[in-house]
């Protein structure tokens, strides 16, 4: 079970990809729990930035209920490795500043990773990394990591307080997507004394491209989509 700010949070996050579908060639599914771990790695380790790596979860495969409602043809292109299953188990790969959090060597962490991953070691299939106070829009560097990206590059914003004082950056263009509203009412707070204000979240293929992002549950149904998808 995720936390219920979270649950209501992907349930509306989720009505948005649905009415946005149009806009979107392929779509990511997010498991929830998983959601909430990054969530929470991201928290804990503010201000700095985190970069983590995902494969897909072979196991399970969008359900074709939901391929439908959002008007994805099973027949297309493949557009991306890992297309049409859920995301896995997370790793938190790095850490650092906006300068340094992408650009990490994978032969310098080729031998961290080769005890559980054999041969892959640490070419993850999709990235995630946040933005501290910064809205989710990739920056160029963020467009030249994602070229060597096999699966999708995923940007996590997070707009928070530290020391009554807020930071945020959001004179940036491109498409947002939030997940909860960036304004002044706090949603809550880390061990490490930030307030969080918001929270925002997409997903893009090297080509540049947007992928649309729904959150789904431990059954692969998208939170809050239940009556829409299984309607008779």
């Amino acid at each position: 079970m995720v936390s219920r700010w979270l649950e209501d949070a992907m349930q509306n996050y989720n009505s948005t990809s649905l009415e946005k579908k149009h806009l979107y060639s392929s779509l990511l599914q997010i498991p929830g729990n998983i959601f909430e771990r990054i969530i929470q790695w991201t928290l804990e380790n503010l201000p700095d930035e985190i970069l983590v790596g995902f494969d897909p979860d072979w196991n399970k495969p969008h359900l074709r209920e939901v391929e439908d409602i959002f008007s994805i043809k099973q027949s297309k292109k493949q557009l991306f490795s890992g297309e049409g299953y859920s995301l896995g188990e997370p790793t938190l790969v790095n850490r650092g500043d906006s300068f340094s959090v992408h650009h990490l060597p994978e032969e310098w962490t080729d031998d961290f990773f080769s005890l559980d991953r054999g041969k892959r070691r640490s070419r993850f299939t999709h990235w995630l990394h946040t933005h501290p106070n910064s809205v989710a829009i990739p920056s160029s560097a963020d467009a030249e990591a994602a070229q060597f990206t096999e699966g999708i590059d995923m940007i996590l914003g997070i707009n928070f307080l530290q020391e009554g004082v807020s930071t945020w950056f959001d004179d940036v263009e491109g498409y947002r997507r939030l997940l909860t509203n960036t304004n002044e009412n706090i949603i809550g707070a880390t061990s490490t004394g930030h307030l969080i204000l918001g929270l925002e979240v997409i997903a893009y293929h090297r080509s540049g491209i947007g992928i649309n992002v729904i959150f789904v549950d431990e059954k692969g149904v998208p939170y809050g989509l239940e009556n829409i998808i299984f309607e008779k």
